[in-house]
């Protein structure tokens, strides 16, 4: 359902009303209107460009999806793109928006239902004061919501790393191809959140250095206050995937100490089933020994192999490799 407001000198004054009714409502002295189209349709947003007289250019970002988070200026207006993020299941979904910013006018369009625009609307009414700073307070409490949905995505990324990490020091056995894959998957979604999450910077950084043109002086450490909760955010996205790289070069690591512990076995075991083997070998060529043919023989070869395997046996054992 398409979502619309106006605020007058800061107070919201109505609902819910009609999309067509927005031309009447901006013109209004001292108007700010808000409006949310989800999914809309080229028709949709031609409408909405010819009573706002948007870009046409930034229309067509509008309805074409994976554009890059971004911050385009126009001669009236604004055109941000931005990708509000959620965790489901261990995968991210996102949900691209296209923010158009204009004196007197803030309009979002989503490309799916996924966003929580509500939360939007709480956030704004929490501080309802604050509308009379108009577009620009709208503005950041969007940003604000969408940077804060990036901890609530990273935090479950962060707790799953070190599960896997005391999993690795825990010598938990079994097979490691689950544990190799679940460590790629981290390491692609964590991939994918940087690329998101890094011109989201940009975008924020952009609007400070605009300064007082787009942004009022009193709002500036609002803006700066999500600057630095972007900054946070894409620090600890590094962070977690050279985490994540460690766990996998120490799972390797750990593969390659197995490895050798069997082969250090491997060869012990070889080594002493090589004595008997010498012995038995060489007594059985047809070549006379002492002893052979009598009793004392068969026992002084049986003492030599008994011996000659249990001095390699605790050799091993004493370099621990038994």
């Amino acid at each position: 359902m398409d979502r619309t407001r106006l605020y007058r000198d800061g107070a919201l004054v109505r609902e819910n009303f009609p999309i067509d009714d927005v031309s009447e409502c901006v013109a209004e002295p001292g108007a700010v209107v808000w409006f949310d189209l989800c999914a809309p349709t080229a028709a949709d947003l031609a409408k909405i460009s010819e009573e706002l007289g948007l870009h046409e250019l930034a229309v067509e970002d509008a309805l074409h999806d994976r554009q890059r988070p971004k911050l385009d200026t126009y001669d009236s207006h604004l055109f941000i793109t931005v990708y509000a993020a959620r965790l489901v299941e261990g995968r991210i979904e996102l949900t691209e928006l296209s923010v158009f910013v204009t004196e007197n006018a803030l309009v979002t369009v989503r490309d799916g239902a996924g966003f929580d625009i509500e939360g939007v609307l709480r956030r704004w009414d929490a501080n309802a004061a604050m509308a009379r700073y108009g577009v620009a307070y709208l503005l950041h409490g969007l940003l604000d919501h969408i940077v804060d949905g990036y901890f609530e995505v990273l935090q479950p990324l962060d707790d799953r790393i070190e599960e896997l990490e005391d999993e690795l020091f825990d010598g938990v056995d079994g097979d490691l191809r689950a544990r190799h894959r679940q460590t790629f998957e981290l390491r692609k979604t964590l991939v994918q959140f940087r690329r998101l999450a890094l011109p989201m910077r940009e975008v924020v950084g952009t609007l400070l250095r605009r300064g007082p043109e787009t942004v009022d002086p009193v709002l500036i450490p609002y803006y700066q206050d999500v600057y630095d909760h972007i900054l946070r955010a894409a620090e600890w996205t590094d962070s977690l995937r050279e985490l994540v790289g460690n766990v996998r070069e120490a799972h390797q690591n750990q593969q390659g100490f197995k490895l050798n512990e069997i082969m250090k076995k491997v060869t012990s075991w070889a080594a002493i089933i090589a004595v008997p083997t010498l012995i038995t070998g060489f007594y059985g060529q047809n070549v006379p020994y002492p002893g052979s043919g009598e009793p004392v023989g068969f026992w002084v070869s049986t003492a030599l192999i008994v011996t000659g395997t249990a001095l390699l046996y605790r050799a091993f054992r004493r370099r621990d490799w038994l």
